[in-house]
Parts: C-alpha cells; sequence; structure tokens
C-alpha cells in the first residue's frame, strides 16, 4: 500500500508536507510552476521588506537625495530601487501574488520581513486582497542596541504578531529567530496572540570581512545538514505543546532523511531553500519520494502514524533533549 503523505499547515489541507520556502528564484513564476510539477505542496513568495514599504510612502529620489547627501552611509540603508534585491516592490509583489495564485493550484503564502510594525497592517490586507492563502511573518532584527533588552525584543515581535493577525482573516506563521531566550515560552506567547503556526527557524545572514579591501562584504552560504539540528531540537520540544499552532521546520532540510527527522520531531510541514537552489526545483521529488520509500519499507500507512514519534512529549527519557544529551555526546567523543 501506498504511503499517504498528507498533512495539515495552517488549517491548509496539503498533498505532502513539503513546502518550498522564501528565495529569490520563487519570484519568477516558471519556477513556482516548475515547484509544482515537482509535488511541492506550497509555496511561499520571496519576503517583500519593510524597507520597500517604507521607501514607497514618499519618492524614492527625494528619499535618495534628501538622504544620501547628508550621510554617506545611508546608501548602505536604503535599498538601491524601490523594488528591492528580489526584484518586487511593493505593487509588483501584489501583482506576483495575484499571478501566482491565479496560475497554480497548490497554496501560495506571502512573506513579510521586517522589525517593526511599519506598514505591515496596511499590506497584509493586500496581499490577503491579492490572494494570499496565508502570510508568513519573518521578523530579521539584530539588536545591537546595547540598551535593548531582550524583554524588549520580545515585546517587537508580540506586537507585530498581533497587529498583522488582528487585520487580517487568512492565517499567520512567524519564522522564529533562534536568538531568544526562553523559546518555548515566547513561541506560545506568538500563538497567544494570534499566531497560526511557528517556522524553525529564521536563518540569519552575516556579513563577512574582505581582509584586502578592509571592508565588510555580503555573502550567500547556502545551509547544510549539520543545522538541522537546532530546528529539529525545538521542533520535538513544542510538538505536541504549541496550542494547536502547527508547526514546520526549516534550515539544514537537504535529504529525504532529513525530512523524516522533522516528522518524527513533530512537524506538520517541511521547508526547503538551499535544497532547491542547490539542485533545482525537481528536487522536491526526490526528497518527497524519499519519504515515501522509508514509509513504505516500515509499513508506516500515514504520516500522522510516524508524526511527533521521537517528540520530548512522547519521549521515555525527556533528559536526552536537555542535560544528558550534552553529558552523553562529550563522553562519547572523550573515549571514542
Amino acid at each position: 500500500m501506498t504511503p499517504s503523505l498528507t498533512t495539515t499547515y495552517l488549517g491548509l489541507q496539503l498533498k505532502t508536507p513539503l513546502v518550498a520556502s522564501a528565495s529569490p528564484a520563487n519570484a519568477k513564476l516558471d519556477h513556482l510552476r516548475q515547484l509544482e510539477d515537482a509535488g511541492a505542496a506550497a509555496v511561499i513568495l520571496p519576503s517583500l521588506f519593510q524597507e520597500q514599504i517604507e521607501a514607497e510612502g514618499a519618492l524614492h529620489e527625494d528619499l535618495m537625495s534628501n538622504s544620501i547627501n547628508n550621510s554617506p552611509e545611508a546608501q548602505n540603508y536604503f535599498p538601491t530601487s524601490v523594488s528591492g534585491p528580489y526584484g518586487l516592490g511593493p505593487e509588483r509583489y501584489l501583482e506576483h501574488v495575484r499571478r501566482s495564485r491565479a496560475a497554480m493550484s497548490i497554496p501560495v503564502i506571502a512573506s513579510l520581513n521586517g522589525s517593526s510594525k511599519a506598514g505591515w497592517v496596511e499590506y497584509a490586507k493586500l496581499l490577503e486582497q491579492a490572494g494570499a492563502v496565508a502570510i508568513e511573518l519573518n521578523m530579521y532584527h539584530v539588536p545591537a542596541d546595547l540598551l535593548e533588552s531582550g524583554r524588549d525584543v520580545e515585546a517587537r515581535y508580540s506586537a507585530i504578531v498581533e497587529a498583522v493577525c488582528s487585520c487580517v482573516a487568512i492565517p499567520v506563521s512567524v519564522k522564529l529567530t533562534p536568538y531568544l531566550s526562553s523559546i518555548g515560552h515566547f513561541a506560545l506567547t506568538l500563538v497567544d496572540q494570534g499566531a497560526a503556526g511557528l517556522v524553525l527557524f529564521n536563518r540569519l545572514l552575516q556579513p563577512d570581512m574582505d581582509l584586502l579591501k578592509l571592508r565588510l562584504v555580503d555573502s550567500l552560504e547556502l545551509s547544510t545538514p549539520s543545522e538541522l539540528r537546532l530546528p529539529l531540537l525545538w521542533t520535538a520540544i513544542l510538538s505536541g505543546r504549541s496550542k494547536q499552532a502547527s508547526l514546520a521546520t526549516a534550515t539544514g532540510i537537504t535529504t529525504s532523511h532529513d525530512v523524516v527527522k522533522a516528522i518524527l520531531a513533530g512537524a506538520d510541514a517541511v521547508m526547503t531553500t538551499s535544497a532547491l537552489l542547490r539542485d533545482g526545483a525537481t528536487e522536491i521529488t526526490q526528497l518527497i519520494d524519499g519519504l515515501r520509500r522509508w514509509m513504505a519499507e516500515r509499513e508506516i500507512v500515514k504520516l500522522d502514524d510516524m508524526r511527533g514519534m521521537l517528540s520530548w512529549q512522547r519521549s521515555k527519557d525527556r533528559s536526552v533533549y536537555t542535560r544528558a544529551n550534552y553529558i552523553r555526546i562529550l563522553d562519547h567523543y572523550v573515549h571514542s
């Protein structure tokens, strides 16, 4: 019997748990169609950035002339064009949502990226009107202000989630950062604010240094399987304890075995970007086939039968997720 891979994420019925997460390539409709043909259950469009929304409120030329003349560093702050790195400004982004929704049968999820409420409520409503079936909030914020406390950071995030969730009827998920003092407690706080799902985790992209030119440089490094361990840990800890909110595991999903691990930890959906950028849209097919084969070999009929099997809640020895695991790893290394 062929195993069933159907799952529910954000209240959406998906044919498989594989979701193509936000990516520069997802700005192209042809690529989205390829993902659908390869078996992606849903797609998340590239993020619309807070800076793009703010820039649209004024003429670009005025913004540049009034700011850059006063501070050369402003050139590094404002986008080189309102359309931003993905080539999709706010208006074009809304059109991309409309076209993607019209051209595809799988769910199209929009993404908002920022660190404050500026413009988000208005655009959340517009994204809903454009046809997005859900919105993913990707809150990328580096607290470089040494006076900003952890409580301040959490309050900032909570205010954004509450504002967006209260203005739209479609489900809203939150792509969490792992750099929080108490991820579990804060995750439940966001669910109380209206979040229908939690994505673990946002992968922060830090700058590198050019030692010859003595300047910071931007470079994108694709994720590797070793990065899966942290989101896997928190997926397992939150599974069955997130007040009915959906869980999605992201970062480090490279092989079908990674997908299996995420489901065993308790994920409702499994998201990947790097694997698709590295190997192309058809890699989705390989991930799905590998998951189905793993289940068939063990006579597992449906995902629900394996979801959360290795979660914290169902574990006979919960210390494996905390202190005991730390001690055993180090002890094994010393004696191996």
